[in-house]
């Protein structure tokens, strides 16, 4: 698969999971990855390890998303491992939950800036490169919580609906440059979901199934590709019919 043939992207977030998923996929579609962690760094290497035994180029960069220097320097090693930038994808998303009326400033400031800030710092970066190549793709990962909200996750909910905010500002600012930003809701997952909790899931679900990271991992390769140019200031739910508007 060559859709993304001699492209060169930057997937931020702890790399074990859903990141790494999506570090695979885009590999996998030809472009050769940034793989970005904070405290993981067997499972960074070990996605690393899994793109270059396929075939694949790609490197792990360590780096504090919410400092912007550190921000800037996980964009700028993309440049320098592979020589250019074409896609950012943010799948950052810690969480601190709590009612309202238990949650510390510490806590709501740790997922805002986890969440949005860092994503801001990495985009800001990124469109230095893409605005000067009069091309990018940018996608970031937000939640179903960012549109209907979630009780005990006031700070997450706020930030994932502040990710599709600036999803839809910096598209309609970088569109005339050739830049295309969207964001992708992931639907329930299959990975850490009790029985219970999936049984009254799947109900909801007019796919009958629970979302897996390869769906949403697919997803991204779309938005990435040049099929997808004409879409921006898109959010696209990824969840099976679940979250229909």
């Amino acid at each position: 698969m060559t859709r993304l043939r001699d492209q060169v992207a930057v997937v931020t977030g702890e790399s074990g999971g859903l990141g790494g998923r999506i570090a695979v996929a885009l590999a996998q579609a030809g472009s050769a990855v940034i793989v970005h962690y904070l405290q993981h760094t067997d499972a960074a290497q070990g996605v690393v390890r899994t793109i270059e035994q396929a075939g694949g180029r790609a490197k792990a960069v360590r780096g504090d998303l919410s400092q912007p220097d550190e921000a800037a320097a996980v964009i700028a090693a993309a440049g320098i491992a592979f020589g250019r930038l074409d896609i950012l994808v943010n799948t950052v998303g810690p969480t601190r939950d709590g009612l309202v009326l238990r949650m510390n400033d510490e806590d709501w400031r740790a997922v805002i800036t986890g969440n949005l800030t860092s994503s801001f710092y990495c985009i800001r970066a990124a469109l230095r490169e893409f605005v000067r190549q009069r091309r990018g793709r940018i996608i970031n990962i937000a939640s179903p919580t960012g549109q209907a909200g979630h009780v005990g996750q006031a700070n997450y909910v706020a930030a994932k609906a502040g990710v599709i905010g600036l999803t839809r500002a910096v598209a309609r600012e970088v569109g005339s440059r050739g830049i295309t930003v969207n964001a992708i809701v992931p639907g329930v997952m299959a990975a850490g979901v009790s029985v219970e909790a999936s049984a009254r899931d799947l109900d909801a679900i007019p796919l009958g199934r629970l979302g897996t990271a390869a769906d949403v991992a697919a997803a991204v390769v779309f938005l990435a590709a040049a099929d997808a140019g004409y879409l921006t200031g898109q959010v696209l739910n990824v969840d099976g019919g679940m979250n229909m508007h």
